[in-house]
């Protein structure tokens, strides 16, 4: 059976796509993790429809096999809803609300754009509001003379996969700042209900004070403090300020006290840890948290050279979401931050990979009430929002939650020291030798990066040994026909 992930993640995702709308957006659904909306979908299209889609299907290599995905799809989905109970579970009828409470702002969604390249002017963030996003953290104002670099972008990718991770020298906004300021009062004025909150960097307690509380004239819902950018030219700004515990509590301090709108430190996760830098947004006022920031990294491609010259810069992207949500889970987990009471008075904006509405959710589940989205727009653009909205309101109406602060914090429970693991028991691989295609990578990775546990012969078909096996499952990760699954749990042989 084919792999429907690899296969889908061969479309373009054309602009105006030539495939037609229905199936574009039946594509679309598949690749963000949206099953729920591509089973409705595919169930109205016809095989005629799906037979002049493949030759209309615009691709460097071949079309894309619509066919065989929905027909691979029908069959997944009927096999979970054989095991579960997530039969009729399709269709937009009914879905809970995705309204959430952020910095005690009530938030249709939890979806925002991060302040980024994806909202520099009005026309950007007014399009992704029409879109359906929730609301803005718009790109980074200050009183500095910006002048960005070219090329200025940059991307990590493997085996012919979209980029998992993005590298960008991109600064702050260009725009004068009394632009800025004027385009968010008329985004505030338009969209009510949309939720604007303006980001900002001084240089000087003076500037940051200035620019709070004219972000708090113009409308604003909250001011975030950009103590985090890793590629300012200039010292003493951005990321060197997150990495100084000290100066997060002065400059916090100094905008707490001059505005009376929400304060929300945006965090860098270039430090060991974020418990002195959190401890300290909370110390001086701060009704939430933004993090994390880009990662400090180099990328060699000659292509993103500027004038033969290459610098540090930030990294986002899909790549770097385990490192957020561990940063996330140190902030919403650590006892100390409990004991000064910091779940109670600041909530948490999740930043750094998220792209499906999985991602979100892990977000979420690690205690965040709010969500921020940028390489995956840069990537895809604002028309994702439809995928993170109904993939979540599905899973919800799927596990019977009516409202999304349920799943707030809900994994925390779960996540344990190394030293609290169960080490008594263990979950063998289990090969489905119709899935198998007799590829025999999970024979290669056994034998020169695990333990030797896995056969291959002449009939092509890998044999788990399993006296040898020790459940570590690498075999199961680079299968690419996910023709290896997990076995019950077991005691250890002794």
């Amino acid at each position: 059976m084919m792999h429907i992930n690899e296969e889908v993640g061969r479309c373009l995702l054309c602009q105006d796509a030539p495939c037609g709308a229905k199936v574009a957006r039946a594509l679309r659904a598949l690749r963000f993790e949206n099953l729920w909306t591509a089973e409705e979908l595919f169930s109205q299209i016809n095989d005629a429809e799906i037979e002049a889609a493949e030759k209309a299907c615009i691709h460097y290599d071949r079309p894309i096999r619509i066919a065989e995905l929905k027909k691979c799809l029908s069959a997944e989905q009927g096999e979970k809803n054989t095991d579960s109970s997530s039969a009729g579970v399709s269709g937009n009828d009914d879905l809970p609300s995705l309204e959430l409470n952020f910095c005690d702002i009530v938030c249709e969604n939890p979806f925002f754009l991060a302040s980024s390249a994806i909202c520099t002017n009005y026309e950007m963030v007014a399009n992704a509001f029409e879109a359906g996003w929730g609301g803005v953290f718009y790109k980074t104002i200050s009183k500095q003379d910006i002048r960005e670099v070219s090329p200025r972008f940059d991307a990590v990718r493997k085996e012919g996969t979209p980029f998992i991770g993005f590298r960008n020298m991109e600064q702050l906004s260009e725009n004068p700042y009394t632009v800025d300021f004027d385009i968010l009062h008329r985004l505030k004025a338009n969209y009510p209900n949309k939720i604007v909150i303006a980001s900002i960097m001084g240089q000087t307690e003076e500037e940051w004070v200035e620019l709070a509380k004219m972000a708090e004239s113009a409308g604003c819902d909250a001011v975030e403090l950009n103590f985090s950018c890793p590629q300012m030219r200039l010292t003493g700004l951005g990321s060197d300020i997150g990495q100084n515990p000290e100066l997060v509590l002065a400059y916090t301090s100094f905008v707490s006290d001059a505005v009376k709108i929400p304060v929300i430190p945006k965090m860098t996760p270039n430090v060991k840890s974020l418990d002195r830098a959190s401890m300290a947004c909370y110390f001086g006022g701060a009704k939430g948290i933004s993090a994390i920031n880009t990662i400090k990294s180099i990328t060699m491609t000659r292509e993103a050279e500027v004038s033969e010259k290459k610098t540090i810069s930030g990294y986002s992207g899909k790549a770097v979401k385990p490192i957020a949500l561990r940063m996330i889970h140190e902030m919403t987990a650590n006892p100390i931050l409990h004991k000064a009471g910091i779940e109670k008075h600041m909530d948490i904006s999740g930043v750094g990979g998220i792209e499906t509405w999985r991602d979100a959710l892990e977000f979420i589940q690690l205690g965040c009430r709010n969500v921020q989205v940028c390489t995956a727009v840069m990537q895809y653009g604002y028309r994702i929002i439809d995928d993170l909205k109904l993939g979540m309101q599905h899973y919800m109406k799927e596990r019977g939650i009516v409202e999304l602060k349920k799943l707030v914090g809900e994994e925390l429970k779960n996540i344990v020291k190394p030293s609290d693991l169960d080490r008594e028991t263990m979950v063998f691989p289990k090969i489905d030798r119709e899935k198998c295609i007799g590829c025999g990578r999970c024979f290669i990775s056994c034998s020169d990066g695990g333990h030797q546990a896995i056969t291959f012969g002449e009939d092509r078909k890998p044999r788990i040994v399993g006296t040898k096996c020790v459940g570590c499952h690498l075999c199961r990760l680079v299968c690419p026909t996910k023709a290896i699954g997990m076995a019950h749990r077991m005691p250890k042989n002794k």
